[in-house]
Protein backbone atom coordinates (compact mmCIF):
# COMPACT_ATOMS: atom_id res chain seq x y z
CA UNK A 1 0.00 0.00 0.00
CA UNK A 2 1.24 3.68 -0.48
CA UNK A 3 2.91 5.11 2.67
CA UNK A 4 1.39 8.66 1.18
CA UNK A 5 -2.12 9.64 0.28
CA UNK A 6 -2.64 9.17 -3.07
CA UNK A 7 -5.35 9.57 -5.82
CA UNK A 8 -6.39 6.94 -7.95
CA UNK A 9 -8.06 6.23 -11.08
CA UNK A 10 -9.59 3.12 -13.14
CA UNK A 11 -8.21 1.26 -16.37
CA UNK A 12 -9.98 2.79 -18.90
CA UNK A 13 -11.85 -0.17 -19.72
CA UNK A 14 -15.83 -0.79 -19.38
CA UNK A 15 -15.05 -3.58 -17.07
CA UNK A 16 -13.52 -1.74 -14.49
CA UNK A 17 -16.25 1.61 -15.21
CA UNK A 18 -18.74 -1.16 -14.32
CA UNK A 19 -16.68 -2.60 -11.36
CA UNK A 20 -16.24 1.52 -9.93
CA UNK A 21 -20.28 1.81 -10.53
CA UNK A 22 -20.71 -1.56 -8.68
CA UNK A 23 -18.26 -1.18 -5.71
CA UNK A 24 -17.91 2.48 -5.34
CA UNK A 25 -15.67 3.18 -2.79
CA UNK A 26 -13.99 -0.51 -2.30
CA UNK A 27 -12.42 -0.23 -6.08
CA UNK A 28 -11.39 3.55 -5.49
CA UNK A 29 -9.50 2.66 -2.47
CA UNK A 30 -8.21 -0.51 -4.00
CA UNK A 31 -4.23 0.88 -4.84
CA UNK A 32 -2.74 -2.28 -3.41
CA UNK A 33 0.28 -4.38 -4.80
CA UNK A 34 -0.11 -8.37 -4.51
CA UNK A 35 2.49 -10.70 -4.85
CA UNK A 36 1.19 -13.66 -6.55
CA UNK A 37 3.57 -16.86 -6.95
CA UNK A 38 2.18 -19.43 -9.55
CA UNK A 39 3.88 -22.86 -9.11
CA UNK A 40 2.95 -25.30 -12.02
CA UNK A 41 0.82 -28.36 -11.69
CA UNK A 42 0.43 -31.74 -13.67
CA UNK A 43 -3.52 -31.28 -13.98
CA UNK A 44 -6.54 -29.52 -12.37
CA UNK A 45 -7.42 -32.72 -10.23
CA UNK A 46 -3.76 -32.15 -8.49
CA UNK A 47 -4.16 -28.39 -8.69
CA UNK A 48 -7.42 -28.59 -6.48
CA UNK A 49 -6.08 -31.15 -4.11
CA UNK A 50 -2.96 -28.94 -3.67
CA UNK A 51 -5.88 -25.63 -2.61
CA UNK A 52 -7.32 -28.51 0.02
CA UNK A 53 -3.99 -29.07 1.72
CA UNK A 54 -1.90 -25.51 1.58
CA UNK A 55 -4.94 -23.43 3.08
CA UNK A 56 -3.72 -23.52 6.81
CA UNK A 57 -0.55 -22.61 6.29
CA UNK A 58 -0.93 -19.52 4.13
CA UNK A 59 -1.58 -17.13 7.01
CA UNK A 60 2.23 -17.04 7.47
CA UNK A 61 2.97 -15.91 4.37
CA UNK A 62 1.28 -13.11 5.19
CA UNK A 63 3.25 -12.34 8.18
CA UNK A 64 6.86 -13.24 6.42
CA UNK A 65 6.19 -10.53 3.69
CA UNK A 66 4.37 -7.81 5.54
CA UNK A 67 4.95 -4.86 3.85
CA UNK A 68 1.76 -2.33 4.32
CA UNK A 69 1.75 -0.39 7.86
CA UNK A 70 0.48 2.91 6.09
CA UNK A 71 -2.77 3.63 4.10
CA UNK A 72 -3.22 6.82 2.14
CA UNK A 73 -1.57 8.71 4.90
CA UNK A 74 -2.08 7.14 7.56
CA UNK A 75 -0.84 4.78 10.37
CA UNK A 76 -2.70 1.71 10.51
CA UNK A 77 -1.63 -0.24 13.05
CA UNK A 78 -1.05 -3.22 11.14
CA UNK A 79 1.86 -5.09 9.47
CA UNK A 80 0.04 -5.62 6.48
CA UNK A 81 -3.17 -3.85 5.47
CA UNK A 82 -3.06 -4.79 2.31
CA UNK A 83 -5.00 -7.61 3.34
CA UNK A 84 -7.53 -5.96 5.39
CA UNK A 85 -8.09 -3.58 2.32
CA UNK A 86 -8.18 -6.44 0.04
CA UNK A 87 -10.68 -8.75 1.86
CA UNK A 88 -13.66 -6.05 1.66
CA UNK A 89 -13.94 -7.90 -2.24
CA UNK A 90 -17.08 -10.42 -1.93
CA UNK A 91 -14.88 -13.37 -2.77
CA UNK A 92 -11.41 -12.74 -0.81
CA UNK A 93 -9.80 -14.40 1.26
CA UNK A 94 -9.75 -18.41 2.39
CA UNK A 95 -11.42 -20.72 0.75
CA UNK A 96 -13.18 -24.35 1.85
CA UNK A 97 -11.75 -27.82 0.99
CA UNK A 98 -13.25 -28.80 -2.69
CA UNK A 99 -12.19 -32.19 -2.65
CA UNK A 100 -12.58 -32.50 -6.49
CA UNK A 101 -12.22 -30.46 -9.48
CA UNK A 102 -16.37 -30.96 -9.88
CA UNK A 103 -17.08 -29.21 -6.65
CA UNK A 104 -14.06 -26.15 -7.18
CA UNK A 105 -16.11 -25.50 -10.56
CA UNK A 106 -19.35 -25.90 -9.05
CA UNK A 107 -18.09 -23.24 -6.05
CA UNK A 108 -16.78 -20.57 -8.62
CA UNK A 109 -20.32 -21.60 -10.95
CA UNK A 110 -22.69 -21.17 -8.03
CA UNK A 111 -20.41 -17.44 -7.05
CA UNK A 112 -20.94 -15.92 -10.53
CA UNK A 113 -24.93 -17.70 -10.91
CA UNK A 114 -25.13 -14.99 -7.50
CA UNK A 115 -24.46 -12.21 -9.84
CA UNK A 116 -22.38 -10.83 -7.77
CA UNK A 117 -18.98 -11.27 -9.14
CA UNK A 118 -18.58 -9.99 -12.87
CA UNK A 119 -16.78 -12.81 -14.08
CA UNK A 120 -14.32 -15.70 -12.92
CA UNK A 121 -11.59 -13.41 -12.84
CA UNK A 122 -13.19 -11.95 -9.49
CA UNK A 123 -13.18 -14.99 -7.71
CA UNK A 124 -10.56 -13.71 -5.14
CA UNK A 125 -9.21 -16.91 -3.49
CA UNK A 126 -6.51 -16.71 -0.97
CA UNK A 127 -4.76 -19.41 -4.00
CA UNK A 128 -6.88 -20.55 -6.57
CA UNK A 129 -6.27 -22.48 -9.94
CA UNK A 130 -5.39 -19.81 -12.33
CA UNK A 131 -7.47 -19.32 -15.61
CA UNK A 132 -4.95 -18.87 -18.14
CA UNK A 133 -1.56 -21.31 -16.44
CA UNK A 134 -1.59 -24.82 -15.38
CA UNK A 135 -0.98 -23.15 -11.88
CA UNK A 136 -1.97 -22.95 -8.60
CA UNK A 137 -1.58 -19.39 -8.00
CA UNK A 138 -1.16 -18.28 -4.04
CA UNK A 139 -2.05 -14.42 -3.87
CA UNK A 140 -1.61 -13.69 -0.08
CA UNK A 141 1.76 -11.82 0.26
CA UNK A 142 2.45 -8.66 0.22
CA UNK A 143 4.55 -7.22 -2.39
CA UNK A 144 8.32 -7.45 -0.51
CA UNK A 145 10.38 -4.33 0.68
CA UNK A 146 13.49 -6.77 -0.42
CA UNK A 147 13.72 -9.01 -3.31
CA UNK A 148 15.47 -11.76 -1.17
CA UNK A 149 12.15 -11.97 0.56
CA UNK A 150 10.02 -12.30 -2.71
CA UNK A 151 12.63 -15.15 -3.04
CA UNK A 152 12.21 -16.20 -0.14
CA UNK A 153 8.30 -16.27 -0.33
CA UNK A 154 8.46 -18.00 -4.03
CA UNK A 155 10.84 -20.67 -2.68
CA UNK A 156 8.48 -21.62 0.68
CA UNK A 157 5.12 -21.42 -1.89
CA UNK A 158 7.19 -23.88 -4.43
CA UNK A 159 7.45 -26.41 -1.54
CA UNK A 160 4.18 -26.05 -0.05
CA UNK A 161 2.70 -26.99 -3.29
CA UNK A 162 4.86 -29.95 -3.79
CA UNK A 163 4.88 -31.22 -0.17
CA UNK A 164 0.98 -30.57 -0.72
CA UNK A 165 0.83 -32.94 -3.66
CA UNK A 166 2.70 -35.47 -2.09
CA UNK A 167 0.55 -36.08 0.27
CA UNK A 168 -2.32 -36.09 -2.02
CA UNK A 169 -0.68 -38.78 -3.89
CA UNK A 170 0.09 -40.78 -0.69
CA UNK A 171 -3.74 -40.66 0.74
CA UNK A 172 -2.94 -37.72 3.31
CA UNK A 173 -6.98 -36.02 3.87
CA UNK A 174 -6.29 -32.23 3.89
CA UNK A 175 -6.79 -31.05 7.74
CA UNK A 176 -10.40 -30.05 8.14
CA UNK A 177 -10.07 -26.58 9.31
CA UNK A 178 -13.02 -24.69 9.66
CA UNK A 179 -12.72 -21.47 7.32
CA UNK A 180 -13.84 -19.59 10.20
CA UNK A 181 -10.16 -20.03 11.77
CA UNK A 182 -8.16 -19.57 8.98
CA UNK A 183 -9.97 -15.85 8.50
CA UNK A 184 -8.72 -15.53 12.26
CA UNK A 185 -5.23 -16.72 11.37
CA UNK A 186 -4.86 -14.47 8.30
CA UNK A 187 -6.52 -11.13 10.35
CA UNK A 188 -3.84 -12.04 13.02
CA UNK A 189 -0.92 -12.08 10.63
CA UNK A 190 -2.07 -9.02 9.35
CA UNK A 191 -1.92 -7.29 12.24
CA UNK A 192 0.52 -8.63 14.00
CA UNK A 193 2.92 -9.72 11.28
CA UNK A 194 5.92 -11.36 12.98
CA UNK A 195 6.23 -9.02 15.92
CA UNK A 196 3.90 -11.05 18.61
CA UNK A 197 2.24 -14.32 18.20
CA UNK A 198 0.80 -16.08 15.27
CA UNK A 199 -2.10 -19.04 14.90
CA UNK A 200 -0.49 -22.14 14.86
CA UNK A 201 -1.31 -23.75 11.56
CA UNK A 202 -1.57 -26.96 13.25
CA UNK A 203 -3.87 -26.24 16.68
CA UNK A 204 -4.93 -22.88 15.57
CA UNK A 205 -3.75 -21.26 19.51
CA UNK A 206 -1.26 -18.61 19.58
CA UNK A 207 2.19 -19.08 19.49
CA UNK A 208 5.54 -17.18 19.51
CA UNK A 209 5.74 -15.74 15.53
CA UNK A 210 9.25 -17.45 15.20
CA UNK A 211 8.20 -20.32 16.06
CA UNK A 212 5.45 -20.84 13.94
CA UNK A 213 7.30 -19.63 11.11
CA UNK A 214 10.43 -22.00 12.18
CA UNK A 215 7.74 -24.83 11.97
CA UNK A 216 6.89 -23.90 8.66
CA UNK A 217 10.33 -23.94 7.41
CA UNK A 218 10.97 -27.61 9.25
CA UNK A 219 7.26 -29.43 7.50
CA UNK A 220 8.51 -28.03 4.42
CA UNK A 221 12.25 -29.56 5.24
CA UNK A 222 12.10 -32.58 2.94
CA UNK A 223 10.99 -30.72 -0.29
CA UNK A 224 13.48 -27.59 0.38
CA UNK A 225 16.09 -30.34 0.91
CA UNK A 226 15.81 -32.04 -2.07
CA UNK A 227 15.88 -28.62 -4.11
CA UNK A 228 18.81 -27.50 -2.71
CA UNK A 229 17.00 -24.69 -0.89
CA UNK A 230 16.66 -25.85 2.95
CA UNK A 231 19.16 -23.27 4.21
CA UNK A 232 18.26 -20.89 2.11
CA UNK A 233 14.98 -21.07 3.58
CA UNK A 234 16.11 -21.39 7.11
CA UNK A 235 18.65 -18.31 7.16
CA UNK A 236 16.12 -16.37 4.92
CA UNK A 237 13.84 -16.64 7.93
CA UNK A 238 15.91 -16.21 10.92
CA UNK A 239 17.18 -12.50 8.68
CA UNK A 240 13.38 -11.29 8.35
CA UNK A 241 12.79 -12.39 12.11
CA UNK A 242 16.26 -10.58 13.03
CA UNK A 243 16.51 -7.67 10.81
CA UNK A 244 12.17 -7.00 10.31
CA UNK A 245 9.85 -7.58 7.98
CA UNK A 246 8.92 -5.06 5.17
CA UNK A 247 6.63 -3.62 7.45
CA UNK A 248 9.08 -3.32 10.53
CA UNK A 249 11.39 -1.40 8.26
CA UNK A 250 9.19 1.16 7.25
CA UNK A 251 7.72 1.98 10.64
CA UNK A 252 11.83 2.86 10.99
CA UNK A 253 12.44 5.23 8.55
CA UNK A 254 9.15 7.14 9.63
CA UNK A 255 10.83 7.32 13.11
CA UNK A 256 14.07 8.62 11.71
CA UNK A 257 16.09 10.99 13.71
CA UNK A 258 15.42 14.98 12.59
CA UNK A 259 11.64 15.06 11.60
CA UNK A 260 9.53 16.77 14.08
CA UNK A 261 6.34 15.37 13.22
CA UNK A 262 6.98 11.91 12.01
CA UNK A 263 3.58 11.36 11.24
CA UNK A 264 3.27 13.78 8.83
CA UNK A 265 3.39 14.08 4.90
CA UNK A 266 7.75 14.53 5.44
CA UNK A 267 7.72 11.82 7.70
CA UNK A 268 6.16 9.43 4.75
CA UNK A 269 7.77 10.84 2.21
CA UNK A 270 11.47 9.36 4.27
CA UNK A 271 9.48 5.88 4.46
CA UNK A 272 9.40 6.20 0.22
CA UNK A 273 12.94 7.28 0.25
CA UNK A 274 13.97 4.68 2.44
CA UNK A 275 12.07 2.02 0.11
CA UNK A 276 14.18 3.47 -2.99
CA UNK A 277 17.65 2.98 -1.14
CA UNK A 278 16.67 -0.49 0.00
CA UNK A 279 15.82 -1.17 -3.78
CA UNK A 280 18.60 0.26 -5.39
CA UNK A 281 20.95 -1.14 -2.31
CA UNK A 282 22.30 1.92 -1.37
CA UNK A 283 24.77 2.90 1.39
CA UNK A 284 22.49 3.75 3.54
CA UNK A 285 19.80 0.98 2.84
CA UNK A 286 18.86 -0.98 5.55
CA UNK A 287 20.96 -4.38 6.57
CA UNK A 288 19.85 -6.70 4.14
CA UNK A 289 22.96 -6.30 1.36
CA UNK A 290 22.65 -10.22 1.35
CA UNK A 291 22.71 -10.52 -2.68
CA UNK A 292 19.20 -12.39 -3.43
CA UNK A 293 19.51 -15.73 -3.91
CA UNK A 294 19.29 -17.68 -7.53
CA UNK A 295 16.67 -20.02 -7.38
CA UNK A 296 17.45 -23.69 -8.52
CA UNK A 297 15.66 -24.67 -11.93
CA UNK A 298 13.01 -27.65 -10.82
CA UNK A 299 10.58 -28.69 -12.55
CA UNK A 300 7.91 -26.86 -10.27
CA UNK A 301 8.63 -23.41 -11.63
Amino acid sequence: TSPRASTTHTTPKPRYASMQQRFGLTVREQLTCGFHVHTSIGSPEEGVAVLDRIRDKLAVLIAISANSPFWNGTVTGFESYRTQAWNRWPAAGPSMIFGSVAMYRRVVSRLLETGVLFDEGMVYFDARLARYHPTVEVRVADVCLRAEDAALIAVLVRALVESASREWRDGVDPAPVPTVLLKMAAWQASNCGLRGKLLDFGSFRPAPAAEVVHALVEFLAPVLAEQGELELARRGVDRILANGTGSQLQRQALRAPGLDNPADDAGLAAVVAHAVRVTLRGADADTAAEPAPVLSRVRRG
